[in-house]
């Protein structure tokens, strides 16, 4: 169970994951090893699954984000697998979900433009058959965060 302080550690971790041990201990009231121990309890547990550093797309010439909807010819476990496949091998698709409703699968792409989408297009429908394909691409990045909400993490009894 996490408490209160335990939130605020993962609130500043969400935020700035090389924060020092020490800055945060100091932040959130506690000293050095407590501190230590708790990051290394939710480490442990899962919770804190992995620590990064976001790149900044336009500097890595990627600055533009294509959406792409995806429905499978059919919906089995070979064709979803092989699916799974195949955009494990593309850097360019940065996340990927499967859905419930009209679309079976979303992907999330970056990209340095149109033509370099079009590139990725033709050798993802080359490696599998698809029922439609379409792509949206976003305009301006309203929103972007890797932050979780925190408000519904179980408080300690």
């Amino acid at each position: 169970m996490l408490d209160h302080t335990d939130r605020r550690i993962l609130d500043i971790l969400q935020h700035a994951a090389d924060t020092p041990v020490a800055a945060i201990a100091e932040r959130v009231g506690l000293s050095l090893s407590p501190c230590w121990r708790r990051i290394r309890r939710m480490e442990e547990a899962g919770l804190i699954t992995r620590r990064v550093a976001l790149v900044d797309r336009k500097l890595a010439n990627v600055p533009m984000t294509i959406f792409v909807s995806v429905r499978a010819p059919r919906h089995s476990a070979e064709w979803s697998e092989a699916f799974r496949k195949a955009i494990g091998a593309f850097p360019e698709i940065v996340e990927a979900y499967r859905l419930a409703g009209d679309t079976d699968y979303l992907l999330r792409l970056v990209l340095p433009s149109v033509e370099v989408y079009d590139q990725v297009y033709q050798r993802l429908i080359a490696e599998l058959e698809f029922s439609d394909i379409s792509a949206s691409v976003a305009m301006e990045e309203m929103k972007f965060t890797t932050a979780v909400p925190l408000d519904y993490l179980r408080a300690a009894d």
